[in-house]
């Protein structure tokens, strides 16, 4: 054992009791020798079971409807979710907005972020009311299974912009081993050639199926997979689908102002666009320590905190972008569609 791995085997271990999830960054969680004597399984095991014990006890406040769908597929789609005779004016004013904007470029698909804070809530009509509304709330909860506030963006993806890489969103893939939220409220129609959201119903559930596949994976030696997959953000193929017993991925198209709840354990892609397009969406995110057996405690949760998070968030990656690295790259401030040319 070397000085550096003497140094750093405790951190290692302790992150065995959180969300890390890469095979390449932790020798432990990426050991092959100890995933075949069941750590991988074990946590993927352990998380769910924590999930679904929170999603109990945050149920009663979900619509049946919502809930029994998200349980059968793993996300729940509501069209109009804004009131219809608003959404045009609510719609225009999030466009129009100008704040400090982020983008990532990935393959052939450019992402560009406005970070909904304080002044985003004080400028867009409706905007607070919304993200506040008790229903939605309750939802964002189940499905996360804490009592936590998500990250909100404004967020804009403009697809085939003439990359010879492909978007690796593009690939079917689960984001971590345990549950975490992820939501789209679709300001413009999404067609099925613009490059829709899937998602294979029922895949959020960890079957024996599931589980035997999780462990097929952690026995690879991380350097020998695809990078993404060996970071904790696993590809899945045809045939995994199919030994794991799950339908092929669809594509759920959308009208404006249809939003998208789902749990991004379960095995989901953005849709390859067959033309070049845009669409503008507010994008929600939340993931927490799967292994914490309570559902609230989140300070930064806390109305006053929370929309301040991603700034925060952002400042923190500029300062040590040379230990952490930063991939969203400030582009001034801009209109979710005036984007770079």
């Amino acid at each position: 054992m070397n000085i550096r791995t003497a140094f750093l085997a405790p951190w290692w271990a302790v992150q065995l009791l959180t969300g890390a999830k890469s095979f390449l960054d932790n020798p432990i969680i990426g050991s092959p020798r100890i995933n075949g004597l069941g750590l991988h399984v074990g946590r993927v095991r352990m998380a769910a079971r924590l999930t679904a014990w929170r999603r109990r006890r945050l149920a009663g406040k979900v619509p049946p409807a919502w809930r029994e769908a998200f349980d059968r597929d793993g996300f729940v789609v509501i069209p109009n979710v804004v009131p219809p005779e608003q959404f045009a004016a609510f719609r225009a004013a999030i466009l129009g907005y100008q704040g400090p904007a982020r983008e990532m470029r990935q393959g052939d698909a450019i992402t560009r972020r406005l970070a909904i804070d304080p002044a985003m809530l004080a400028a867009v009509p409706g905007l607070r009311a919304l993200l506040r509304r008790k229903d939605l709330v309750a939802l964002f909860h189940y499905v996360a299974s804490f009592r936590t506030t998500p990250l909100h963006y404004v967020q804009t993806i403009v697809s085939r912009d003439g990359a010879s890489e492909a978007d690796p969103q593009e690939a079917l893939h689960a984001d971590s081993f345990h549950a975490s939220l992820k939501a789209w409220l679709f300001l413009n129609p999404v067609s099925e050639e613009q490059g829709p959201f899937t998602f294979v119903r029922g895949s959020h559930r960890f079957t024996p199926e599931r589980l035997a596949w999780e462990k097929r994976r952690s026995l690879a030696e991380p350097t020998s997979i695809d990078r993404l997959s060996a970071r904790g953000s696993p590809r899945v193929s045809p045939q995994d689908l199919q030994a794991m017993d799950l339908s092929d991925a669809e594509a759920v198209t959308v009208t404006g102002n249809t939003l998208v709840v789902a749990d991004t354990v379960g095995f989901h892609a953005r849709g390859a666009a067959v033309q070049a397009g845009e669409r503008v969406e507010l994008w929600s995110y939340a993931r927490r320590n799967p292994f914490l057996p309570w559902l609230g405690g989140d300070l930064l949760s806390i109305p006053g905190l929370a929309e301040r998070r991603i700034s925060w968030l952002w400042s923190l990656r500029d300062r040590w972008e040379a230990q952490i690295g930063q991939p969203w790259r400030s582009v001034g401030v801009r209109t979710p569609t005036d984007m770079e040319t």
